[in-house]
């Protein structure tokens, strides 16, 4: 009769060999068909290159983000905008799901549309114990294929972009979101008004604003996950 312990021993390692055969497949499941893709909204030869490093949980993001739009709005035809992931995990522990939702639904072309819905959804999702369902309930809105937003929403591939983007950030000094850069120079403001000036001077150097602000909402928040410093 063989040793029992040697018994023990083969069910144990073809148990771990049958997990990791299993864990691979999913993985490979996952990342099935993924795309390599830019998010670039505007006009993608424009002279004028607005980046974003940004964290959907992030409230000074949020504030940030009807900001954005109204820019888009006025002169989108002149600006080629790009949003990069810059989760801060410590102080949102939603924000990788988020980005990898975000960037599950880029992969069916809806990046910006669920990008725009967990942003105006920004105090719901964020404070449910189970985010996922929100992230599900918006994938639905836009009608993706739910079977392939679900793999897609945990593949390493995409989870590897997210980091790779939040790397690139700090090698550029980003500390905390969010962070704009225009033309290639990180941005230096203290107010809305002034970060539309400068965008606007970009595009035409004789160019003046007309923004209106409300005091109470014109200081810019960035937010580092460890508190909210006011001014970049």
């Amino acid at each position: 009769m063989k040793n029992p312990w040697t018994i023990v021993a083969i069910v144990t390692v073809a148990l771990f060999a049958g997990a990791f055969y299993f864990a691979g497949g999913a993985e490979d499941r996952n990342n099935e068909g993924i795309q390599e893709l830019t998010h670039v909204k505007g006009n993608p030869d424009a002279t004028v290159v607005l980046e974003e490093y940004s964290d959907f949980q992030c409230p000074a993001c949020g504030a940030m983000f009807p900001v954005i739009l109204g820019l888009m709005e006025e002169y989108g035809d002149q600006i080629r905008f790009e949003y990069k992931h810059f989760p801060i995990e410590r102080a949102h522990p939603y924000a990788v799901q988020a980005a990898m939702a975000a960037e599950a639904a880029g992969q069916q072309g809806k990046f910006y549309e669920f990008h725009d819905l967990l942003f105006e959804n920004q105090q719901t999702w964020s404070q449910s114990p189970t985010p996922n369902a929100q992230f599900q309930q918006y994938a639905t809105e836009l009608e993706l294929d739910m079977d392939q937003f679900r793999r897609h929403s945990n593949a390493s591939l995409l989870r590897d972009k997210v980091q790779a983007q939040q790397a690139e950030g700090r090698d550029r000094g980003v500390t905390g979101t969010p962070t704009m850069f225009l033309n290639g120079e990180r941005m230096q403001y203290n107010t809305y008004p002034e970060f539309l000036e400068q965008v606007a001077r970009a595009l035409d150097p004789n160019a003046t604003t007309t923004a209106e602000q409300n005091p109470d909402e014109a200081v810019v928040g960035e937010e580092t996950g460890e508190e909210v410093r006011f001014g970049i």
